[in-house]
């Protein structure tokens, strides 16, 4: 095959050989070395959690503006804290819900004995090369059925609103560290 950009299925000569199916599956041109870089990323920037859990520094705030500073430079410092606190819900989440990882099981089955076919030779539809996006359509397809019996919808929107109470209260309520409150103080002319 010749490789595409944007082709999550194209590689280059010799990859074949040396590269398993984690080092050749690429979604979206992020790859799984890409994934793990942005985890060391996120692990490299938490902030101690003895320091994010702290109860003496958190407060109700005195005024909106007070609350409008807060935000914005809590969910930065903080950031990769936040990250793997909604990491950690969606693990829980999946762990909770077997159905739910039924589901994405058989998402993972679809997309990889599609990814399978696809290296046997190219895969053709109704007369059609079926590109690697298609292809992924096509395994959402197979398993949209079992998502939707697994209730996924309802896993999405309980993760993203448990995310956002935990995440926005600790932002509203966890006073700012001392460094923020000093760009916060203007000098006098």
């Amino acid at each position: 095959m010749a490789g595409k950009t944007g082709d999550p299925f194209s590689m280059e000569m010799g990859e074949q050989a040396t590269a398993g199916l984690p080092g050749r599956l690429w979604l979206r041109g992020l790859s799984v070395g890409g994934v793990k870089e942005w985890l060391e990323r996120r692990r490299a920037g938490l902030r101690p959690w003895a320091g994010f859990v702290d109860q003496r520094r958190f407060s109700k705030p005195k005024s909106l503006g007070q609350l409008v500073q807060r935000l914005p430079r809590n969910l930065h410092t903080f950031q990769s804290n936040y990250t793997f606190i909604f990491l950690a819900l969606i693990t829980y989440c999946l762990i909770s819900s077997p159905l739910l990882l039924l589901a994405l099981a058989v998402f993972v089955g679809a997309f990889y004995i599609i990814h399978l076919r696809s290296q046997e030779s190219k895969l053709m539809l109704f007369g059609r090369e079926v590109t690697g996006g298609h292809q992924l359509g096509l395994a959402g397809a197979v398993s949209f059925p079992v998502f939707w019996l697994a209730g996924a919808g309802a896993a999405v929107f309980w993760v993203l609103g448990a995310a956002l109470v935990v995440i926005g209260s600790h932002a509203a309520f966890r006073e700012l560290e001392d460094g923020d409150l000093e760009e916060l103080i203007m000098e006098p002319i």
